[in-house]
């Protein structure tokens, strides 16, 4: 999908999927399990064992009990599946905008209607604002049930939210009756600087649930497979889960994630040592060929948030409804028409995100210098008057 949505000459830095070789240990787990037949249906608990002892290695985490996690298809239908499980239709759902577009999607397809509580100018979680998000919402639905989907690691801006922020979340969620539900698909990347902290392991958590898989950090799109973990107090919302949510997930995907948590370490920490040098190597490129867009250096995912409002490029106004993630507006639009760079449009990300883009920057530093160079010339021309960009245009490439 990432080289086929756009033609052949559009550079794609949009879809959160890596220009990496699936690590040998992965393929080697699918090789053997093709050899030998094993096509059948997932059972047992050692995806949810790969899963615990990763988290014990790398985050000094044990709750991931394997009782009280459960297989499901991926992390987004997980998502849909806990909601279920924990409000009504037609209850809010409070995110942090601009957040992951397919929040949107999911939570309104879902029949739960979506409340948002905006990051800070930092980009970080506004304590005060989902405060009063909280509070209004409580407010406006006294008896009713109110959910909390969180990006952690967050996605679009690479924010690694810190254990104190996590803390004063739950103890938040605690006081207003909100359930938690974090999507932690990115937990396995962090790079140097910061930490991951799992939400269900500060205090407050305990009716929380946590949704993970090692699709973003070994490049697992393809070959599905998550698993939702609840708190202690959410044993019991986890049970009624239906039995078909389990049998979703693909047993080779099964096989696949299984490998990456408990073999996939050597892999990974090569993998987050070339994301580290990207985004040192992407801020150079910016500051050299963007110099007025602003780079918010992510602390985790492979993902840049780029503001470029002070490019000045118009907006068309395509920020009603629920936008496509394919969809492009403002300097997405510039950059795919221009420059021949397909980024993801920052507007379909809600509230905050117009005239942002975010860039994938997990690929070749050639990919990479070609990509913002082309960008620059495209922002270039369009400070030059209407006649030289029409004339200028096709130098582009």
């Amino acid at each position: 999908m990432k080289w086929r949505t756009f033609p052949a000459d559009v550079l794609p830095l949009w879809v959160a999927e890596m220009d990496v070789r699936l690590a040998p240990v992965i393929a080697d787990a699918l090789r053997g399990a093709i050899d030998s037949g094993d096509t059948g249906y997932p059972f047992g608990t050692e995806f949810a064992e790969a899963l615990a002892g990763f988290a014990s290695r790398r985050w000094k985490w044990d709750g991931a009990v394997v009782d009280r996690t459960a297989v499901i298809p991926d992390v987004m239908m997980g998502a849909v599946q806990v909601l279920r499980l924990i409000t009504h239709p037609g209850d809010p759902v409070v995110v942090n905008s601009p957040v992951y577009a397919p929040f949107y999607a999911f939570i309104a397809h879902n029949d739960r209607r979506v409340v948002e509580a905006p990051l800070g100018p930092d980009l970080r979680i506004g304590l005060e604002t989902l405060e009063e998000t909280f509070r209004s919402t409580r407010k406006q639905n006294a008896k009713g049930r109110i959910a909390y989907l969180l990006s952690n690691p967050h996605n679009p801006t690479g924010t690694v939210h810190t254990f104190e922020e996590l803390s004063a979340v739950a103890e938040l969620a605690r006081r207003y009756e909100v359930r938690v539900v974090a999507d932690e698909i990115h937990a396995p990347l962090v790079m140097s600087g910061a930490q991951f902290t799992p939400y269900l392991s500060v205090p407050g958590a305990e009716d929380a649930f946590s949704l993970m898989s090692a699709t973003k950090g070994w490049n697992l799109a393809g070959i599905k497979a998550a698993l939702a973990i609840a708190g202690p107090d959410a044993v019991t919302d986890l049970r009624r889960m239906p039995t078909e949510v389990h049998l979703g997930a693909s047993y080779l995907g099964v096989i696949a994630h299984t490998a990456a948590y408990r073999h996939g370490d050597a892999w990974l920490d090569a993998l987050l040592a070339g994301l580290d040098t990207n985004r040192a190597f992407l801020g150079e490129l910016i500051a050299e060929h963007l110099p007025g867009v602003g780079y918010a250096w992510p602390e985790g995912t492979h993902l840049a948030w780029l503001d470029c409002r002070s490019l000045g490029v118009h907006a068309e106004g395509n920020t009603t409804g629920l936008p496509a993630v394919t969809d492009q507006d403002g300097p997405a639009q510039l950059f795919f028409e221009h420059a021949k760079v397909a980024l993801s449009s920052g507007h379909i990300f809600g509230t905050g995100g117009t005239g942002h883009v975010r860039l994938n920057f997990a690929t070749s530093q050639s990919v990479l210098t070609e990509a913002i160079t082309r960008m620059g010339r495209a922002a270039a021309l369009h400070a030059s008057p209407p006649d030289k960009l029409l004339a200028t245009r096709h130098t582009l490439l």
